[in-house]
């Protein structure tokens, strides 16, 4: 392998078995690393440190393992065979056949994911050395003890642009329904956001079923109807369903038939979502606030701690006496704290009562390496209106 040398005292961070080596830190490379070449990385002492995919940019190693790497070509399986027996362990397979297998540096495989929906598998790369990769893989998916694959989709476009690519990989392309819960999705992996569906909000919606029964429901950001859905077959009396893309609205739309419900119950509505809330009369027993992220670079972290404040001030003011608001923010440069002083200007802002009933964050098949808490992305509450 291509070796490259950190600059002295810059070994802190891989003592702490942070997964990331930045480009401030290295003193100098033998050899001319291309972008996704695996390389060993050295104390400026000469010691092995760990071994990791190169890619040119502020992060500029991304660590696979700190201990030497194996001889006999077994990596690829046994990293992904330890992910899904993870998975069975915590009881994720029996109740959905929705989960993600891989969650990057959370399963000690920086720039892969990799969702499961039934039969199928959805690879998306967000390095260039997991895409060189992807055949390998590919095939370890195949390999894997407890888990049969039908279809692997390559969804890396989405991450990489033209550096990646949108494909199949094995099998043919027959979308199904698949169950959550005992509700059931159809996933659009080829066309949908993300690699097809929000994995990473499962808990938060069976919470959201314990408040729903005989409650009116609003859930904003929507996309393909999930919370909807959760409170639907939970019993409440009505839910509104609010999206700005007409996609995301026809797909919550047909989840929600999907599960045996009609118009009576569920009404869908193309709108942005903050100009509804200005506009709407109503209010609810219960609004679901589930925005993409405003924020992905430290430099938009002003204006989206400003966006959060007013949405969620707007969705307070809307929601009836002794109601709920399910709050969230997906945005990794907004932190637990700042998000919570967030809502806090919010909630003063809207002159209105407020407790924290519930601090959620992603699902457990996401898992935060502690090691690397920028893995923690997620983050939510459960705010009781009075």
């Amino acid at each position: 392998m291509i070796k490259v040398f950190l600059k002295k005292g810059k070994e802190v961070s891989l003592q702490r078995r942070h997964p990331w080596i930045f480009s401030g830190a290295i003193d100098k490379v033998e050899g001319k690393p291309e972008n996704g070449d695996t390389v060993s990385v050295f104390s400026s002492d000469k010691q092995f440190r760990a071994w990791g995919h190169y890619q040119q940019g502020s992060i500029m190693v991304r660590i696979l393992s700190f201990d030497l790497p194996p001889q006999d070509g077994s990596f690829w399986k046994s990293s992904l065979q330890k992910a899904l027996d993870l998975r069975s362990t915590l009881g994720t397979m029996e109740h959905s056949s929705i989960f993600r297998l891989i969650h990057g540096e959370g399963d000690h495989l920086p720039g892969l994911v990799i969702d499961v929906y039934g039969t199928a598998a959805v690879i998306q790369c967000h390095s260039i050395g997991m895409y060189r990769n992807i055949e390998k893989i590919k095939d370890a998916l195949l390999q894997l003890n407890g888990l049969s694959l039908e279809t692997i989709y390559d969804k890396s476009a989405e991450s990489l642009g033209n550096k990646g690519g949108n494909g199949l990989l094995h099998g043919t392309l027959n979308p199904s329904a698949c169950m959550e819960y005992g509700h059931r999705f159809e996933i659009d992996f080829i066309k949908g956001q993300k690699t097809g569906f929000f994995i990473d909000q499962r808990e938060n919606r069976k919470l959201l079923a314990h408040f729903a029964k005989d409650k009116s429901v609003l859930n904003t950001f929507c996309y393909s109807g999930g919370f909807s859905v959760y409170a639907l077959q939970a019993g409440a009396e009505k839910v509104v369903s609010v999206d700005a893309s007409a996609a995301a609205i026809e797909l919550c739309k047909s989840n929600v038939a999907l599960n045996g419900f009609g118009e009576e119950k569920h009404q869908a509505v193309v709108a942005d979502v903050m100009e509804w809330l200005r506009e709407e009369g109503n209010y609810y027993d219960i609004i679901v606030v589930d925005p993409p992220a405003f924020a992905k670079h430290m430099n938009a972290k002003h204006n989206a701690v400003q966006a959060y404040k007013r949405l969620n001030a707007a969705a307070i003011r809307k929601v009836n006496t002794n109601g709920f608001l399910f709050t969230f923010s997906c945005s990794q440069v907004i932190d637990s704290l700042l998000f919570r002083n967030t809502i806090l200007a919010a909630a003063i802002e809207a002159g209105r009562e407020v407790q924290i009933l519930h601090q959620l964050s992603q699902g457990p098949d996401h898992p935060i390496n502690i090691f690397h808490p920028e893995g923690e992305y997620l983050k939510g509450l459960v705010l009781h209106i009075s």
